[in-house]
């Protein structure tokens, strides 16, 4: 099933657009990102919401449960490294723990970091850094302290070309421009989500990049001479196939690209700009700290998991008229298979301001 988006025109609905001088830069080839010159849309987003249902803003603040949650999970994966320990990794029941286990466990890793990030899994902001660390050993290689300042700038700096990593670079569009390309990426974009940031903007490394270097090196220093180095294949497996071709992968692509483009995109100034967040309600939220409610994330990054729908409920003329996306597997399919989809289809910002100050 591939992704279905329709976009309803409804007065009423508030607009996401951050002022009415919105000016996009339409280029003339046709497989190119979205320049647009509008700010960020969801600070402006967050104030109308605010005013007009002010109760929303009582749902931030972290969650106790997610630590016993990471707990789970950690445990469990643990377990299937150490029952793993004496398997070949080419034997069908490796592989197939390392997709159906072990791959979900990791993806749920990597998003109770994000959560982490936000200071949602404990009151002080310390302890959900020096729990991250925690979070991170079934991943196998240290990435949660430099996780969180590059995503912090995501937010801040939505969309902004040389600022915001999540976003493909020119070299990606120009290499990936075809089916082959798309699928390449969609099995190794862990990869580019793991080392684009190096490539695009350097971040001073700090204390806490050292302590996550150093934790993460003592238990894959204990696991590979207590269990064998089966075991720690099963969890980079685990990671590798949770950024691949896998149904929860499909939150990176669902996220924040525009798969209907020719249907969002009003050309000239005063017009729209183009949609650049998209959410995904369906079932596998329950498996990844409910990360496909990501408009309402975006809007309130400082609402935990277990309340982020509730943002959608009490504000429901924001979010119901936008389009969303119905499947995660469906939008792998569609972004590989679909010449009208690729990786172009992300909105780009420059600002004039100097955004390093």
């Amino acid at each position: 099933m591939t992704q279905k988006c329709t976009n309803v025109t409804n007065d009423s609905v508030p607009s996401n657009k951050p002022n009415e001088e919105a000016v996009i830069d339409h280029v003339s080839k046709a497989h190119d990102f979205y320049w647009t010159y509008t700010e960020e849309p969801h600070k402006s987003r967050r104030a109308a919401i605010l005013k007009a249902h002010p109760e929303v803003a009582s749902l931030n603040g972290y969650e106790p449960k997610t630590k016993w949650v990471v707990l789970f999970v950690v445990f469990l994966q643990l377990t299937c490294a150490i029952l793993l320990s004496n398997t070949n990794p080419w034997n069908w029941k490796f592989l197939l723990t390392g997709y159906f286990i072990g791959a979900f466990c990791n993806q749920n890793i990597f998003l109770a970091i994000h959560e982490l990030s936000h200071n949602l899994g404990f009151k002080r902001a310390v302890h959900n850094r020096l729990f991250s660390f925690i979070a991170n050993l079934p991943v196998g290689a240290p990435y949660s302290a430099s996780f969180r300042p590059y995503h912090m700038e995501h937010h801040r700096y939505q969309g902004v070309d040389g600022f915001d990593t999540d976003l493909p670079t020119s070299l990606e569009l120009i290499l990936f421009d075809n089916v082959l390309g798309k699928a390449f990426f969609c099995t190794f974009q862990l990869f580019f989500y793991a080392f684009r940031p190096m490539f695009v903007r350097q971040l001073p490394l700090t204390s806490l990049h050292f302590w996550n270097v150093v934790v993460q090196f003592v238990f894959d220093f204990l696991v590979f001479k207590y269990l064998g180095w089966r075991s720690m294949a099963y969890f980079f497996l685990s990671s590798f196939m949770a950024g691949s071709l896998h149904p929860t992968a499909g939150h990176f692509l669902s996220e924040h690209y525009n798969v209907a483009r020719t249907r969002l995109i009003q050309e000239g100034p005063g017009k729209d700009a183009p949609l650049e967040t998209f959410s995904y309600y369906g079932p596998l939220n329950i498996l990844v700290y409910n990360a496909g409610y990501h408009i309402e994330h975006h809007d309130f990054p400082y609402v935990a998991w277990t309340r982020i729908a509730k943002v959608r409920e009490l504000a429901p003329e924001f979010y119901s008229n936008i389009p969303e996306c119905k499947s995660w597997s469906g939008i792998i399919y569609q972004f590989i298979t679909d010449s009208n989809v690729g990786m172009w289809c992300r909105v780009k910002r420059k600002q004039k301001t100097d955004l390093s100050n």
